[in-house]
């Protein structure tokens, strides 16, 4: 069956679910039809959907496509406040507090395909013990380096303290190579790396003290942005980085310009297109003083089900998600999109140069402050690249950094 047409924008996407609202139309066949919106584009997606209709020959899925993030949240809210959400949708770090707020989404607790889904990614997309979206994949980011530059220096692999880090950039700003680039156009993968070994050993976790004002940012996030400042207050990377996105520092190390720079597997395929004989690894971010090297990540969105739809649709939504965690569907999503699947009855097969950091993925050793802030998510993570890029250009001091988030929090 060919899927339907990208559409995207919320109008066109009203237009398109103004006939199928809460469950849709059934086909002339007698099948039933399950309308859903996908984060993923649509060459990934297809092979699944396909898969998935081969499977159930009495459903038909009617797909629709928005890209990630902006665009995907802008799009699905649009639906969602006009009734015309289709029965599943992604349930995303930018997202959740609505959806479930809101009552859009269904619980999902107790559904037997969760039992395949580890506790880190049924807790990303839960509260109060219950579970409103079905994440099969987890991501990260640490720090990919050039073996070849790095063997220059007398270095196999990135140090694993931050001191230890620290000098070896300074060995290779001596040997006439670019140390390290870092894109910081969002939160850094340092910073949030950091926040999560941290986080980790703590009980009540770092945010829940914060958010609950028995801490705050000012006394947790100080220390580490102190320590992170020193890659620019001693000329380790330029302030210019805050003009560089991720796209541009991911060339920069594809053509050898550059030793290390924090990467995720989403870097593989262009770096290999472009420069198919460059030798790279990845390695989790150094550790800060006192702690152990840790990754930046999260859980990818979830499934979710649309709580609006009717019993049938839910029926087949839930059929849906079913499949999506079997062997044979985690085989093709692997496939078409280089995740790392997270569900227990399937494991996965990353890219070589990534496999070291697959275990602790799996695992849920994972941080990003979007995913475990408890509100005000998105303008938190605002104030903090926009502070933490002013504090690159020396404009303000760490401290001022964390200051601002508490006067943010404050005020949310």
């Amino acid at each position: 069956m060919k899927r339907s047409r990208l559409v995207t924008g919320g109008l066109a996407a009203v237009a398109l679910f103004a006939l199928t609202a809460c469950g849709g139309s059934e086909p002339a066949d007698g099948r039933t039809t399950l309308t859903y919106l996908s984060w993923t584009a649509e060459p990934q997606m297809t092979p699944l959907l396909e898969a998935f209709e081969e499977a159930h020959p009495d459903i038909v899925v009617e797909a629709s496509y928005a890209p990630p993030v902006a665009e995907y949240i802008q799009t699905l809210q649009t639906r969602v406040l006009s009734g015309t959400a289709p029965d599943v949708f992604m349930i995303a770090a930018e997202n959740k507090t609505s959806l479930i707020d809101g009552q859009h989404v269904v619980d999902l607790t107790g559904e037997a395909f969760l039992d395949k889904i580890p506790e880190f990614n049924q807790e990303t997309y839960g509260r109060d013990g219950k579970v409103y979206g079905m994440s099969v994949s987890s991501w990260a980011a640490g720090y990919l380096y050039n073996k070849d530059l790095l063997a220059q220096v007398g270095h196999d692999t990135v140090p694993e303290t931050w001191d230890e880090f620290l000098q070896l950039c300074k060995d290779l700003e001596a040997a006439g190579i670019t140390p390290f680039l870092e894109s910081v156009d969002q939160m850094p993968t340092t910073v949030s790396a950091w926040v999560g070994a941290k986080t980790a050993t703590m009980d009540p976790s770092l945010d829940e003290q914060i958010f609950s004002g028995e801490s705050t940012f000012e006394e947790q996030w100080t220390p580490i942005l102190e320590e992170y400042d020193r890659l620019y207050t001693e000329g380790i990377v330029s302030p210019d980085v805050v003009g560089l996105d991720g796209d541009m520092i991911r060339d920069e190390f594809a053509n050898g310009r550059v030793a290390m720079i924090n990467a995720g597997p989403w870097v593989i395929n262009p770096v290999r297109e472009a420069a198919p004989d460059l030798e790279f690894g990845f390695a989790p971010v150094p550790a800060f003083p006192g702690s152990e090297p840790y990754l930046a990540g999260a859980a990818t969105p979830g499934y979710a089900i649309n709580a609006k739809a009717d019993e049938e649709q839910q029926a087949a939504a839930k059929k849906f998600l079913e499949f999506i965690a079997t062997p044979e569907a985690m085989e093709i999503f692997e496939e078409q999109t280089n995740d790392v699947t997270v569900t227990s009855d399937f494991e996965p097969t990353p890219d070589e140069a990534f496999a070291p950091l697959v275990p602790a993925i799996r695992e849920g050793e994972l941080y990003l402050p979007m995913i475990a802030w408890q509100r005000s998510e998105d303008v938190l993570n605002v104030e903090a690249v926009a502070q933490v890029q002013r504090m690159i250009q020396g404009q303000v001091t760490p401290q001022q950094v964390a200051q601002a988030l508490d006067t943010k929090l404050a005020a949310s």
